[in-house]
């Protein structure tokens, strides 16, 4: 689906419960001295300015990112606020790093990383913003990607699911693809979030996941709607070989959330 950009809805709380998570389970992985790899499906343009008329048409940052650091959520050593940090001093105070960002930014020079971006903007933009790492960057249905790179080299690492959900058979075809993923790369960490709507389109989804992968990890968070008629109301993450203290990051952030 190449209508989607997600800088209308950068920083918003979404991106706040999908990126703390992914930026702790980065930083989990690159504590031990072995090499990481960490593919992406849906990998966006990699860097937004909050400042861009897209992201001020919508407000979703001021209700997201910039309220979560205005009331203290992280401490400026978590994980993510050190991408945060880090994506601001390469790019310029207004940026806000997107999911392959965080990943580049705390990964090693020993590390691979895969990313898959099929909007050809999106794809160019991407592009650009990664030339300072050693990222291969695919113009690829993601999906596709997550098939015929795994299983990757070196085995231990992350993949990150993030599709549009644009396309509803999105929702039917992803406990497929995350069993098919599982096969080849049984050790994979598999990250896949999801949002949560008025019209619930995930529950069926998370039944068929839960009952195939019943060790994984789900985590799921509520919030006001961004504005009148936005049909989210949360953000959902389902990770498949969960690492040890992961769901207690996600407990402390079930907190925060609980209290918006």
């Amino acid at each position: 689906m190449l209508s989607y950009q997600h800088i209308y809805h950068a920083g918003n709380l979404a991106d706040v419960h999908k990126h703390a998570l992914l930026a702790w389970t980065i930083d989990y992985l690159t504590r031990k001295p072995k090499p990481v790899s960490y593919l992406e499906t849906h990998a966006g343009r990699g860097i937004y300015r909050l400042t861009a008329p897209e992201a001020q048409k919508t407000g979703e940052a001021a209700q997201g990112i910039l309220r979560a650091e205005a009331d203290g959520w992280f401490a400026p050593d978590h994980p993510y606020m050190r991408a945060l940090t880090l994506a601001r001093g390469r790019f310029g105070p207004e940026a806000y790093p997107g999911s392959p960002m965080i990943a580049a930014l705390g990964l090693r020079p020993e590390d691979s990383l895969t990313l898959a971006e099929l909007h050809p903007r999106e794809h160019q933009a991407l592009t650009e913003a990664m030339l300072f790492g050693q990222a291969v960057v695919k113009r690829q249905d993601g999906l596709e990607m997550a098939l015929s790179s795994t299983p990757p080299t070196p085995r231990r690492g992350l993949m990150l699911i993030d599709p549009s959900y644009e396309v509803k058979a999105d929702y039917a075809a992803l406990p497929r693809l995350l069993a098919q993923i599982h096969r080849k790369w049984n050790v994979g960490i598999v990250m896949l979030w999801y949002p949560i709507l008025q019209g619930r389109l995930h529950g069926p989804m998370l039944a068929e996941l839960a009952a195939a992968f019943p060790d994984a990890l789900r985590h799921e968070v509520g919030f006001p709607p961004a504005r009148e008629g936005h049909g989210m109301i949360g953000s959902g993450i389902f990770v498949v070989n969960p690492p040890w203290g992961l769901a207690e990051e996600a407990a402390r952030l079930s907190a925060r959330f609980a209290a918006l």
